[in-house]
């Protein structure tokens, strides 16, 4: 049964705008499910290619979206132990411990809303419980969302999968939120060059404060003969590429070196588009592969990785160049396109992070 309603802004037709509604009915919490009141929310990448059909097809129209937010939580489902009314918490895609509940739905009038298993876009959210992880009382709740995805994935690439040994020479190559947070976390491997590739200046202004050793403008630079001046000829130990555009996933791989040089990418181009690759590269020892989420277990990670912001070495603050309301949403979305922001925050409640409560009351 429906029992109160809330703000969120639905995905109705692929290529349109998103629709803010103020009449989406939501019901108390299922078995596996959290309800949880969203403060912020991030906009990533893959939430752009849902609403401009990037991803083809959409089986699950009119639905909710957004995978990276914080807020409190309202209310628990059966089988619920990991979190309680009132805890701060993280929601994020990637899966950890807890139930996992499958989609949610919502109502609007007589059209039912789905949902995956963990949504931000909206003012309250119905989460399967092993999307979220609890927040310590001394981290940000605006700084919080970045742990849900950018985080995760961009730290995780450099620090689970590459692991590089010191005197590495790395290349980022895409300076949104995932590869911002990759260069982040170079700076903690004591690599002996990071070089940081992108076309806009203020980003590759921004890895420079982030530790980058060499900056490159795709815009006006050949990437490739750039890449090979820095290394002597020798080409990239690591690339992460974080772009989501298909030449530039090309462009990485043909940048690390032969005989071991590994390219990592995280980005997820338009549904039909191919990659194209030498066979020889691979002959001569290039590597690619893809990432799921850096290969982050949130229950392991997140606390490491909460840890390194609190010292200072993830100084994810200067991530956050501009906010929007809940309302501006579609803006939010044509700046990340234009690549005007490079991790686009939504205040949906930013008054959670005052200590003001904010609670719904569910009857029926």
């Amino acid at each position: 049964m429906t029992a109160a309603t809330m703000r969120a802004a639905l995905l109705r037709t692929q290529g349109q705008k998103l629709e803010l509604r103020s009449d989406i009915g939501f019901a108390a919490p299922g078995r596996g499910q959290v309800l949880v009141r969203v403060a912020f929310s991030g906009v990533c990448h893959s939430q752009l290619m849902e609403v401009r059909g990037g991803r083809g097809p959409d089986a699950w129209l009119p639905h909710l979206l957004g995978h990276e937010g914080s807020g409190i939580v309202q209310a628990i489902g059966a089988g619920v132990t990991k979190v309680v009314p009132g805890d701060r918490v993280i929601l994020g895609w990637i899966k950890g411990s807890g139930l996992e509940a499958g989609g949610a739905h919502y109502q609007c009038g007589d059209t039912r809303i789905n949902a995956g298993g963990v949504t931000t876009f909206n003012e309250y959210a119905l989460v399967s419980e092993n999307r979220l992880t609890p927040l310590p009382d001394d981290i940000p709740m605006d700084i919080a969302v970045l742990f849900g995805c950018a985080v995760p994935t961009g730290a995780g690439i450099v620090l689970n999968e590459l692991q590089p040994p010191p005197g590495s020479t790395i290349g980022v190559f895409g300076l949104g939120g995932i590869g911002m947070s990759a260069l982040m976390a170079t700076a903690l491997c004591d690599a002996a060059r990071v070089i940081a590739v992108d076309r806009v200046p203020e980003k590759l202004a921004l890895a420079r404060e982030f530790g980058a050793t060499d900056l490159i403008d795709a815009g006006d630079s050949d990437v490739l003969a750039a890449i090979r001046a820095l290394t002597g000829g020798r080409g990239l130990d690591f690339a992460v590429e974080a772009s989501g555009q298909v030449r530039v996933i090309e462009q990485a791989f043909a940048a690390v070196r032969p005989q071991g040089g590994l390219c990592v990418f995280a980005s997820h181009p338009r549904q039909g588009e191919r990659i194209a690759l030498d066979p020889y590269d691979l002959i001569c020892g290039r590597q690619i592969r893809g990432s799921w989420g850096g290969r982050c277990v949130p229950d392991r990670d997140i606390p490491r990785f909460l840890d390194l912001y609190r010292q200072g070495r993830l100084p994810l603050e200067k991530l956050i160049t501009r906010r929007y309301r809940l309302d501006q949403i579609n803006e939010a979305l044509d700046d990340l396109e234009a690549g005007r922001v490079g991790r686009p925050l939504i205040e949906i409640a930013p008054d959670l992070a005052s200590g003001i409560p904010v609670s719904v009351t569910i009857s029926g």
